[in-house]
């Protein structure tokens, strides 16, 4: 694995080009922008580094969801959509090099311009941009889509556009936005806005409509075909305008991607391991070393790769939801946490092979240091001193569990915490001062069987306290609905990090998300601490400080005691067709939105 801030080093020559432009006051138009420092990649760039821009063309990707899916337009709060819509039929302004912690290179957009204190940016439109229905692309649809995007579209539109002043026009092809907070990184989330066709929606409601209403897009795939519920095929758009741009070039290789849609990850492995599908992720260490020895890899027709990455760990667990007065108690979710006996259930789902998640940034430089916090994430956190939770200043570390499953030395302490919390065992039961007993639900999407296991483990580790947990599978569309409604106690919670968390962590964590229908933040995380830890993310203007306050961040919300972390993984596994193939040089962000399917090319005489 190469370093991640010095393998570019070799490029050095070009930045000094860039020496005027990042004097104060200076601002000319570009062709990327980083969250810090310069673009890794000079202006007449060839191609991504992990791109092969030789890669033939054809051949198809037949991929696996578990659900279903009721709606075709990724873009509203209304219905479930296969996910991997958005990524490949939509563009933005600009996009992502995965090499990269965060900088952007002109995509529709063919320059990007911003004053030293970003309050600004304005961007420059491609002459040849081109929908799919072969229109152009102007900055009138630029226009409607931020404030259609941003008044009536998912959730996750809706913060950033309260925090623009103004949009407009400033040329026949260049648009600006004007910003009302300092925010560095709102410059680049206003670059990764989609991008939509307005006439397509004269006359009509964009957060309504039936499955066919699909939006209409610049990317390379449109969808061809589906079946509700059960399959999409989207196939490579023959006239797609931006095939031969240097950030496009050695993508979107594949004539053909098919979704298909299954009950239970078990089923939809035994579909892979018949041929039905030609490219598999798995996340369970130990059925990738036991499981995936069946005669297609025997005969070298299925492959086994593995991906290394230096992305952070992120989140993946049970989140406890606060607004449950049960679980409201810092106490209560520590002795949770503390029966969550993690050592042995690791051994019995994964076999050991997979270490814990220790906290949100984790496996990075942004990670949360063990022991007192110093300098300045110390700095950041004492303004909140009284209102931290125990150990954001001192440290806090996860119990260390035991391979046995009665876990006695946890099970004792998460008993002392309940008592202080006010809940006692009566005649077996846990109850309250006024006799009402702990029960809590926790809710699973149908056929999610290994998060099954786990919490039917955990079950028995709660009986130990008195506590009952029952666990509820449901339908995709139920528990879609339970979860955009924050109605659960517990239930299974990811959430990928970046190398440059900015904005979303306040869809994430912050206080103003707690109430909103469809929050991101499923725990209602209400801390003054984590909204300061945010801001200072976003306005940092070394990396020093981002590091800090990310670090602080970190220690609030593991403090906090929200989520009970399951294991992490630092390899990405995939299995796939032997024609399936990708280049030698992976991004630092490894299997992500981005390399898999973009980069990939197949082999395949078809």
């Amino acid at each position: 694995m190469r370093p991640l801030f010095f393998r570019h080093f070799r490029r050095f020559a070009w930045l000094g080009a860039f020496v005027l432009l990042a004097a104060p006051g200076i601002a000319q138009p570009s062709h990327g922008i980083a969250m810090y420092g310069q673009p890794a990649l000079p202006p007449d760039f060839i191609a991504l580094p992990y791109a092969n821009p030789d890669a033939p063309r054809g051949g198809r990707l037949i991929e696996g969801n578990t659900g279903g899916f009721d709606s075709l337009n990724p873009f509203i709060r209304k219905g479930t959509v296969p996910w991997q819509l958005r990524f490949y039929a939509y563009e933005s302004l600009m996009a992502r090099n995965w090499d990269e912690p965060f900088t952007l290179y002109g995509l529709l957009a063919e320059t990007v311009e911003t004053g030293p204190d970003r309050s600004w940016v304005e961007f420059t439109l491609r002459d040849g941009a081109r929908f799919s229905d072969g229109s152009p692309v102007t900055i009138e649809d630029v226009i409607w889509s931020f404030e259609t995007l941003g008044t009536s579209g998912h959730p996750r539109y809706l913060g950033f556009w309260t925090q623009v002043e103004k949009i407009e026009q400033t040329g026949p092809r260049a648009v600006r936005l004007t910003f009302n907070e300092p925010n560095r990184e709102l410059a680049l989330i206003a670059g990764l806005r989609p991008i939509l066709q307005k006439a397509q929606w004269q006359g009509r409601d964009f957060a309504d409509g039936n499955i066919e209403d699909i939006p209409i897009g610049t990317g390379p795939y449109v969808v061809d075909s589906f079946e509700p519920g059960r399959l999409v095929v989207l196939r490579r758009n023959p006239d797609y305008w931006g095939a031969d741009l240097p950030i496009r070039r050695g993508t979107a290789n594949l004539d053909e991607i098919r979704i298909e849609f299954f009950g239970d990850e078990n089923v939809m492995f035994e579909a892979f391991k018949a041929g039905v599908l030609n490219f598999y992720r798995e996340a369970n260490a130990e059925k990738w070393a036991t499981q995936y020895d069946f005669p297609a890899v025997q005969s070298g027709q299925v492959v086994l790769s593995e991906i290394t990455h230096q992305r952070p760990s992120g989140m993946t667990g049970f989140v406890m939801n606060t607004r449950r007065p049960q679980l409201s108690d810092w106490r209560v979710r520590e002795a949770l946490i503390l029966a969550f006996n993690f050592p042995y259930i690791n051994e019995t789902i994964t076999g050991g092979r997979q270490p814990r998640i220790t906290s949100y940034f984790s496996n990075s430089d942004l990670g949360m240091r063990e022991g007192p916090a110093k300098g300045r994430v110390r700095d950041l956190l004492l303004p909140f001193a009284d209102s931290l939770p125990p150990g954001a200043l001192d440290g806090y570390a996860l119990p260390q569990g035991d391979t046995s499953p009665r876990n006695r030395g946890d099970l004792r302490r998460a008993v002392g915490l309940l008592e202080q919390a006010g809940w006692t065992v009566q005649d077996g039961v846990l109850r309250n001062a006024e006799g009402q007993p702990f029960q809590i639900e926790a809710v699973l999407r149908q056929g999610d069987k290994r998060m099954e296991s786990v919490l039917q483990i955990y079950a028995r580790a709660l009986e130990r306290l008195g506590i009952t947990l029952t666990v509820r599978s449901i339908d995709n569309a139920q528990f879609t609905e339970r979860e955009a409604n924050t109605d659960f106690d517990l239930m299974p919670f990811r959430r990928d990090l970046s190398l440059s968390p900015g904005n979303e962590q306040r869809l994430y964590w912050g206080a103003s998300n707690v109430d909103i229908p469809g929050t991101r933040n499923l725990m209602g995380v209400q801390s003054a601490a984590v909204d300061a830890m945010i801001d200072a993310l976003l306005t940092a203007e070394t990396r020093d400080d981002f590091t800090a306050a990310a670090r602080a961040l970190d220690r609030v919300l593991v403090s906090g005691r929200y989520v009970i972390p399951i294991w992490t993984t630092l390899t990405d596994r995939i299995a796939h067709a032997k024609t399936l193939r990708f280049p030698q040089e992976t991004p630092i962000y490894g299997d992500r939105i981005g390399w898999m399917p973009d980069v990939w090319w197949s082999e395949s005489k078809e």
